[in-house]
């Protein structure tokens, strides 16, 4: 567990310092920037110019603001619930703290966590006891949702979907990328493969054909019937031969010399591993080597091969888990010979630089050896790089078929790349949008049904028309606004004003009654409208 965690700050600190390696002035101003409207967005016309803060007060607001706003870099969850629960955080504040916590978070699983959270928080220091007396609970609720989903939800998923299509994108340009630096590389084996075969055939054709010519001319030489001037053409023959050869020997290094000597079969074999890993210590890498199996002799190809599996893995571990263990295995199996080289974690805990194309040339080198080479990543952390290779000279295969890789295509996995945030964007704004037309439709008033309408006549007792009426007050207008559009009350009366018919948040119009009683009996029952626009 302290080993874990010890871990994961490690590499908390590796990525902070990683971020703040990569800030540049252009993006130190552009923060600035943002702190700065953010701050006199919420002053001015925000919250705080409601609360008309001042004083120590107003330094404090804005303290806060200075410490949380670049701790959103760092901590983008933390930021973003810590500032849904400061009462006086402002509007601009949240939308910049939730835009960012969308594109720092990767893990959609945080995401989801950390916006819930955030969500709860929200409701906890929602101030339900300030909710007007006319608005329904349900509208209330509605008002939050929305509040939550502008002010939270929305900037969240739109810094998910701008950082998903970023790293879409900077995919597409890494395989890009990777895939000319592979057609370089395949180019120059094409180059190297044909000119070997070129200096191969010299070697064997041409190289045969002079040694046969100085050898017969020098046995020639030795016959005594020949005269002088025989002897001699036949001296200028000989050395014409073997000028011929160094020639042709000189011919041979121009065309292998992109090999190198470490490509020379003779001299890299899978003994000299031994000093392979001799000057991998000598350079500080903690590697051993175990030998397992009766030796077994091998052909040069397959030798070479296995020398090439212990160079890369070495190569590859010094690389990308520098100060890691390594060790090397060379194991004479009944049927074949299997070399492995693995390597622990790195101790940094990340590793030293993406994957090169040497594994490529090493697959192919195998391969043409016929031989069958693994790797992949160790349960543990480590790597691994394995090759089975076999005892007997085998006929170079053909050439094997491009596969799709489905893992680095952008059509793959990655073509659902913010499809999630456009969908979640959806989702809000349906029940925001949804939420509203739904109860701007529903009634919202207490009414005089039209069958009590009907019933009431004038001249009745005041205590039989009221049983009738409604007893709850209508929120969706005022005493004074159903009064405003009304004729003058009678004189010495006292009116009751209710609405008739069931309104809603979407009518132009409220058709009001009105009832007058006077000494204990209705004296008027009259009816207007009363206009939103009169």
């Amino acid at each position: 567990m302290t080993t874990a965690l010890r871990a994961r700050a490690e590499a908390f600190r590796a990525d902070t310092l990683a971020r703040l390696k990569a800030m540049t002035p252009v993006r130190v101003i552009g923060d600035v920037i943002v702190v700065v409207a953010a701050i006199l967005l919420d002053l001015w016309p925000g919250p705080w110019g409601e609360q008309k803060a001042s004083g120590w007060t107003l330094v404090a607001y804005v303290a806060v603001y200075l410490v949380l706003l670049p701790l959103r870099h760092v901590l983008p969850a933390t930021a973003m619930i810590v500032g849904a629960a400061i009462p006086f955080i402002g509007p601009a504040v949240m939308v910049v703290l939730s835009y960012t916590a969308g594109r720092r978070i990767e893990s959609w699983v945080k995401a989801v966590v950390s916006t819930t959270i955030t969500f709860v928080v929200v409701v906890l220091v929602w101030d339900w006891d300030a909710r007007p007396i006319d608005i329904e609970p349900v509208y209330g609720v509605l008002i939050l949702v929305t509040i939550f989903g502008v002010g939270v939800a929305l900037p969240f998923l739109v810094g998910r979907y701008l950082a998903q299509r970023e790293a879409l994108v900077q995919a597409v340009q890494d395989r890009e990328a990777r895939m000319q630096a592979e057609h370089k590389m395949l180019s120059r084996q094409v180059r190297l493969r044909e000119r070997s075969r070129i200096a191969q055939d010299m070697h064997d054709s041409l190289g045969h054909r002079l040694s046969l010519i100085s050898v017969h001319a020098g046995a020639l030489a030795m016959d005594p019937s020949l005269g002088e001037k025989q002897r001699e053409a036949i001296g200028v023959l000989r050395s014409a031969a073997l000028t011929g050869m160094e020639e042709l020997r000189a011919i041979i290094g121009v065309l292998r010399a992109e090999d190198g000597p470490d490509d020379d079969p003779a001299t890299r074999t899978v003994e000299s591993i031994d000093s392979l890993v001799g000057d991998a210590r000598k350079a500080g890498v903690l590697v051993s080597l175990v030998r397992g199996g009766q030796a077994h002799p091998l052909p040069s190809r397959v030798s070479h091969a296995a020398y090439r599996v212990a160079q890369e893995g070495l190569t590859n571990a010094s690389k990308h888990a520098p100060g890691a263990a390594v060790q090397v295995t060379v194991k004479y199996e009944p049927d074949a010979l299997v070399v492995e080289v693995r390597n622990n974690p790195s101790r940094s805990g990340s590793s030293g630089g993406e994957p090169g194309v040497g594994l490529i040339g090493l697959s192919e080198r195998v391969r043409v050896a016929g031989g069958i080479l693994h790797v992949g990543a160790l349960p543990s952390g480590g790597f691994r790089i394995a090759a089975v290779l076999p005892y007997e000279e085998t006929a170079l295969p053909g050439e094997p078929e491009d596969e799709q890789d489905e893992t680095e295509s952008p059509r793959g996995i990655r073509k659902w790349a913010g499809v999630g945030s456009i969908a979640g964007a959806s989702v809000v704004l349906t029940v925001i949008i949804g939420g509203f037309t739904y109860l701007g439709a529903q009634p919202v008033t207490e009414v005089v049904t039209q069958e009590n309408l009907d019933r009431i006549r004038e001249g009745q007792p005041e205590a039989e028309v009221m049983k009738l009426l409604p007893s709850g007050d209508e929120p969706l207008v005022g005493d004074g606004e159903r009064k405003s559009q009304a004729s003058p009350e009678p004189t010495g009366a006292r009116c009751v004003y209710h609405i008739t018919d069931e309104q809603s948040y979407l009518a132009k119009g409220t058709r009001v009654v009105r009832f007058c009683f006077r000494d204990g009996k209705l004296v008027e029952k009259k009816i207007h409208v009363q206009r939103t626009n009169p």
